[in-house]
């Protein structure tokens, strides 16, 4: 993957080196060293020149990123891949159900990842698979993919300080407890469950804290359609802070939701909204419900 960026120096930078300018660029200690070993990659008004050298007010500093590398182990193979959003330095999907994020001991070839490096392949691009907000193999919608090293580093920092703001949709079970109420927010931390590996439960002992807030947005046949913010990002959070009210998602066979209306957890990254990480314009995308969803609430 190539790209080439054009920074117009202003006299507020007069006095930085090219490594200051570019760290407060968003660019991280291993994009620059990278960026070192790559041929002719910093260029001071057209000419190569080491990261120390100080910048002044006129300059035109270039930076050319140039990724040959691939991943070896990931398959090109042609799958859907339903494109919300494409430019030169991220992806936005709308991932489909029964398809995981990455290659597995079990699924080596129906990933997401398999699904980007044939898109890529075809156009004779070398791609380095790099998802920002991974979703469970049967959870469905927005999936952002960074397309080089640099979007891929501010793009994980934002993630890491919640400037993603992600609304997801999903359908939850009603007739245990009674009528979930209409909204709220669920801070109950949470922990593997025993020795497993993928399974997770509330746990106020041993947990990491979590925060859901959670609307309902529409009724029907014992079962609602619930929007819901996440304040932290734990694996399986919405799943199990459904369960954990008496809940569960419709489908979740891990986490006790019936499974007679539908073949998946019913979970929908729904809507994704961030700041450009290289334009810093502000981005909203929004994923409309997948048809097996959307068929329990028409």
């Amino acid at each position: 993957m190539e790209r080439i960026l054009t920074y117009h120096i202003s006299s507020e930078h007069t006095g930085k080196t090219i490594l200051e300018y570019l760290r407060q660029m968003g660019y991280s200690h291993q994009n620059v060293t990278a960026l070192k070993k790559m041929p002719e990659s910093i260029l001071l008004g057209g000419v190569w020149e080491y990261v120390s050298h100080p910048l002044k007010a006129g300059d035109e500093l270039t930076i050319h990123i140039q990724e040959t590398g691939e991943n070896d182990k990931i398959l090109p193979i042609d799958q859907p891949l339903p494109i919300v959003y494409e430019d030169e330095d991220l992806l936005i999907v709308d991932k489909p159900a029964d398809m995981p994020t990455h290659p597995s001991m079990h699924h080596y070839d129906n990933t997401l990842a398999n699904a980007v490096a044939y898109y890529y392949s075809k156009q004779g691009i070398p791609f380095v698979f790099r998802c920002i907000n991974r979703l469970d193999r049967d959870t469905t919608g927005l999936t952002v993919i960074a397309k080089h090293m640099l979007s891929a580093g501010i793009l994980s920092g934002m993630a890491a300080k919640r400037e993603i703001h992600r609304e997801y949709l999903a359908l939850v079970h009603e007739d245990r407890l009674g009528v979930l109420p209409s909204h709220g927010v669920v801070d109950a931390p949470i922990a593997r469950t025993g020795d497993s590996i993928i399974l997770r439960c509330v746990d106020f002992e041993r947990g990491e804290r979590a925060v859901t807030h959670y609307e309902v947005m529409q009724r029907k046949d014992g079962y609602a359609l619930v929007s819901l913010v996440l304040e932290t990002g734990r694996t399986h959070q919405i799943r199990v802070h459904m369960k954990y009210l008496g809940h569960p998602l419709l489908g979740d066979s891990l986490y006790g939701g019936p499974l007679d209306q539908i073949g998946r957890q019913a979970l929908h990254s729904h809507k994704l909204a961030f700041c450009h990480p290289i334009t810093k314009k502000p981005l909203s995308f929004t994923a409309g419900l997948p048809s097996d969803m959307q068929r329990l609430v028409t």
